[in-house]
Order: C-alpha cells, then structure tokens, then sequence
C-alpha cells in the first residue's frame, strides 16, 4: 500500500495550484481576446494533425491548457485538483510535473496516431471514388471542397474536419493522473455522483474499457477517447518505470 511522504498533506499542492492558474488564464484569454479582437485562441494553441496547414509544433503543448467551454475545463481542473493533489502529495511537486506534462504528451501522440490511420483510410476511400491526390491536397490547403456524383459529402466533409477542427484540453494528463490514483490508492473509493461508492482500481479499469470501446465505436465522437487511453497508458509505464527504479519520489 502506498504512503505519503513524511511532510504532510497539503491540501492544493504548489504544481496543482499553478495548472489550476495557468488554465483559468488560457480560458479567460480565450473568451476575452476572442469577444475583444476577434482572436480565435483554439485556432492557433489547440492541436491540429500535421499536414494541416494550421498545425504548429508548439501546438503540442498548448493544447493541453487550452478548452472549448466552462463544463469542459471546470471538469477537467476539479478531476486535476481532486485527484492530483493526492498524487502530488505522494510523488513531490517536480515528479508529478514530470508525470503531467509526459501523460499529456503521451495522450498526443496516441491520438495523432489514431487520427492519422483514420485520414489516411478515408483518403484512400476517396482516390479509390475518383478523387486524386492532388485534388486531396488543394482540399486541405484551401479548406474548400467539390463533391464527386456518388460520393457522399459527409465524408469529404470528415476528411478534412481531421485536418482543421483542433483537440483542445487536459483530459490526456487527468485521465493520466486518474490512472496513477488507481494504482498508489487502488482501495480507496470514488463516489459516482457523489453517492455510488466504488473502489479506485475498479474505476478506472471501468473508465479506461469504456473510453476504448467509445473510440472503436463512435468514431463520429468529438470527443478523443484515444487521448484519454493515451494518457492512461503512458502513465502505467511510467509508474512502471519509475518502481523498478525506486524513483517515485522526488
């Protein structure tokens, strides 16, 4: 069973509180900027495939302090603050920034990776209609489109939405954190809905199967299941990793 480090409990740990901060900000950036000079923030700072004419390298950060809507990041921090402030308790503030940032990171890539499979199956649906390659590349550059007779539009439509609706918020590392929380707290209980008590480790076993199933099967989701996975797996084999070297704590 895993126990806190002598030091206490802090009840909003320094790391927790200054991603609580910097979030709130990027949001209330995001809605100033956006009603003041027009700026649409999630343009820029949410992530895009590369390939997209929008996409930026730095955008492999930014994105994760970045949200579409209130419900979005309320949820998102208060899952970070309820369950990161036991996980920054017990690992220090520097290795729980460390697990955050590269369970956001993780979360990226995986669904970049499942992104990219899904436009490359619906690019090959689309030369195999009659389309060429360089009318694909016209699309994507231009972000206008004709539709070929026989070709259903939706699905011009989902090509090139891969290419420039961006994913946007920190749900890769809390899924991340959530993970690590049903590993070093496996028997403490999560109330669903503040009243449905249910085992840690059983949680998250559940939540991780439904994010699964939900991205093998409703694909049409806007919501990126595979980020969610992506933050849970990398956060397993980084606590795996971290215990065969004795460096949890730091």
């Amino acid at each position: 069973m895993a126990q806190f480090r002598p030091g206490g409990f802090n009840l909003l740990p320094t790391v927790v509180k200054n991603l609580l901060i910097i979030n709130g900000l990027f949001f209330l950036a995001t809605i100033s900027l956006g009603s003041s000079l027009n700026m649409d923030l999630i343009r820029s700072l949410g992530l895009h495939l590369p390939g997209s004419p929008r996409f930026e390298p730095y955008q492999l950060v930014t994105h994760m302090f970045m949200h579409a809507n209130f419900s979005h990041i309320f949820f998102n921090m208060f899952a970070l603050w309820m369950f990161g402030t036991a996980i920054e308790n017990l690992m220090g503030g520097r290795r729980f920034l460390v697990y955050y940032l590269i369970t956001g990171f993780g979360a990226a890539f995986l669904h970049l990776g499942v992104s990219y499979i899904e436009t490359l199956s619906l690019r090959n649906e689309l030369l195999a209609a009659g389309y060429s390659a360089a009318d694909l590349q016209r699309f994507v550059q231009t972000g206008s489109y004709s539709v070929l007779h026989g070709v259903p539009e939706r699905t011009v439509v989902h090509y090139l939405a891969k290419y420039f609706i961006p994913t946007v918020g920190a749900s890769g590392a809390v899924f991340g954190i959530l993970l690590a929380f049903g590993m070093f707290f496996p028997n403490s209980y999560i109330y669903l809905f503040f009243a449905i008590p249910m085992k840690a480790k059983y949680f998250v076993m559940a939540y991780g199967a439904l994010e699964l199933f939900s991205g093998l099967y409703r694909s049409g989701s806007n919501i990126a299941h595979f980020a969610h996975l992506g933050g849970m797996v990398f956060g397993f084999l980084l606590i795996i990793y971290w215990r065969r070297k004795g460096e949890i704590f730091y």
